[in-house]
């Protein structure tokens, strides 16, 4: 299957009071096309650096990362923005939406920003209600972001992440402020979107949320320590299978 991101030799180092502190340590790995990845390592080991790293949100200090076959450490702070929004989604565990707007125009206002969505005003705002629709959430769309529970407000995220039809979705402990019930759900969606052919990688503490990505990379001191392949694994043992692999890691 076609890598649509491919990640070597990556390092990231900050300086804080004259001191070098490196985030990330000569990391390499690979996603395809379709699959769905979790990173997983205690706190502070470098997860959330990767993450914003390889999506071009934070900027290398050494190594490359190629997006869709392109080198992102070439580009200018504008093409690697016009990348963001148009070819990739974000879903973070601060939901970020704007409160001056309804649900369903933050879900729609990548879509008005994007220069590649050629798509009518009226065509936008359809989609947007379409995605409210498939996530079980279109009664929302009018709504302050005040109104709306914190697992609908996560899916209007996911809604929003997809409005573009990014190649590939980031997210950033995308379940953490959940409860249970509304963790499951963001994850069924997560999972169906996946199965629609959108590669995910995703930052997780939840061996529940883990078990349902295809691989899961190991992080330590940012390093990745390890990777389990959950593909073959049947269904109703991934749980306890990842459990079992990461106490080996040191969980």
């Amino acid at each position: 299957m076609k890598k649509i991101l491919e990640v070597n030799d990556l390092c990231k180092t900050y300086i804080v009071n004259k001191r070098q502190n490196n985030v990330l340590r000569n990391v390499s790995f690979s996603v395809s096309e379709g699959e769905m990845v979790a990173v997983m390592g205690p706190s502070g080991s470098g997860k959330s650096t990767l993450l914003y790293t390889v999506s071009g949100m934070d900027r290398m200090t050494s190594g490359t990362v190629s997006f869709g076959g392109r080198d992102i450490s070439s580009l200018s702070p504008d093409e690697l923005a016009s990348l963001r929004l148009d070819e990739m989604g974000f879903i973070f565990q601060q939901m970020y939406m704007l409160k001056n707007l309804s649900v369903l125009d933050n879900i729609v206002l990548p879509a008005r920003q994007s220069k590649a969505n050629k798509l009518s005003a009226k065509e936008k705002l359809e989609r947007g209600k379409e995605l409210m629709r498939r996530l079980g959430i279109i009664e929302t769309a009018d709504n302050d972001i005040n109104e709306v529970s914190g697992g609908q407000l996560q899916r209007a995220c996911i809604c929003r992440s997809m409005i573009n039809s990014p190649k590939m979705i980031f997210a950033d402990e995308p379940t953490g402020a959940l409860n249970r019930q509304s963790s499951n759900e963001v994850m069924e969606e997560l999972c169906r979107i996946n199965s629609d052919g959108t590669a995910i990688m995703l930052v997780t503490h939840d061996v529940r949320v883990a078990s349902k990505c295809s691989r899961v990379l190991y992080i330590v001191d940012g390093n990745i320590r390890g990777e389990y392949n959950l593909s073959g694994t049947d269904e109703r043992n991934r749980d306890r299978a990842l459990n079992n692999w990461l106490l080996e890691q040191g969980w």
